[in-house]
């Protein structure tokens, strides 16, 4: 294992791994000086690693730290760690378990991209960012909890994760990102909390298991192709808040049957994305939600949605 010195913060961090053992203990002290880091690269492509202990003078986890550790099945994360950099345990195919401690703040790009054995995580209260493409790819998570402190879910953070059931997205949150949950075939049910006002570019496309969806108030936006081939939909509720759907957004919705718009006044459609007036769209036919639900799917699905 080998360390670097910073000489001015008098600590040391973990830079290189280039045993072949299959445990390892990360140590809290090194020549007199603390180890606060585990440095970027420091155990990449470790392919022998099996679990690793971080002590809790640690302090931050760098990029591609244990990139593509691909033997790693256990890894003890201290109340120390603030955050854990993009790409960490990327690759990483044998994890199955993360506890990730109440003192991480947020969870970087790729974080912990195709762990595709990775069954169960639980993200603390302290967490207020997960990163884009930070579960991405993790085909074997069942489930997770987002706490009520996160704000921003980074696009594709769950894309690919082909297991993951159901998700309540709490108000605290006011961003979906692009393709966040895109593909995500076993997912059956979303709440959207009341502090979400965007609902990013196919953030939940080719959820094909998706039934229902309730869209709380805070969204004013539904982009292009949010809800794209969600085939099993049958039911949506469009809160009060929503001023814009983007084009094809619940394009291949098959089952959709029934749409509930809150407040049914006001909409126009345009092929512009950009446009400040179109064609309106009859406030009466809109509060009627079996017509409402063929104009989304089927015949004005291909247009820019607006509300005035």
């Amino acid at each position: 294992m080998v360390f670097s010195f910073n000489n001015s913060l008098r600590t040391y961090s973990v830079t290189d791994y280039t045993g072949s053992t299959s445990e390892v203990i990360i140590p809290s002290m090194y020549k007199g000086y603390p180890v606060t880091s585990i440095g970027n690269y420091a155990f990449y492509n470790c392919t022998s690693l099996t679990s690793v202990v971080i002590t809790d003078s640690v302090t931050s986890i760098g990029a591609h730290a244990f990139y593509k550790c691909t033997s790693l099945t256990s890894v003890v994360i201290p109340d120390s760690v603030m955050s854990i950099g993009e790409y960490a345990f990327e690759l990483c195919y044998s994890l199955t378990s993360m506890v990730i401690p109440n003192s991480v703040t947020s969870i970087g790009n790729y974080a912990f991209y195709n762990c595709t054995s990775l069954t169960s995580v639980v993200i603390p209260d302290s967490v207020t960012s997960i990163g884009a493409h930070a579960f991405d790819k993790c085909t074997s998570l069942t489930s997770v909890v987002i706490p009520d402190t996160v704000t921003s879910i980074g696009g594709s953070a769950f894309e690919g994760c082909t297991s993951l059931t159901s998700v309540k997205i709490p108000d605290s949150v006011t961003s979906i990102g692009n393709f966040a949950f895109s593909g995500c075939t076993s997912l059956t049910s979303v709440v959207i909390g009341n502090g979400v006002t965007s609902i990013g570019n196919a953030a939940f496309s080719g959820c094909t298991g998706l039934t229902s969806v309730v869209i709380g108030n805070g969204v004013t936006s539904i982009e292009s192709f949010a809800f794209h081939g969600c085939t099993s939909l049958t039911n949506v509720v469009i809160g009060n808040g929503v001023t814009s759907i983007g084009d094809r957004a619940f394009y291949g919705c098959s089952s959709l049957t029934s749409v509930t718009f809150e407040n049914p006044n006001g909409w126009w459609y345009s092929e512009s994305y950009y446009a400040t007036s179109g064609t309106s769209i009859s406030s009466s036919d809109l509060a009627n939600a079996s017509t409402a639900a063929t104009y989304l799917k089927e015949t004005y699905c291909s247009y820019n949605w607006k509300r005035s």
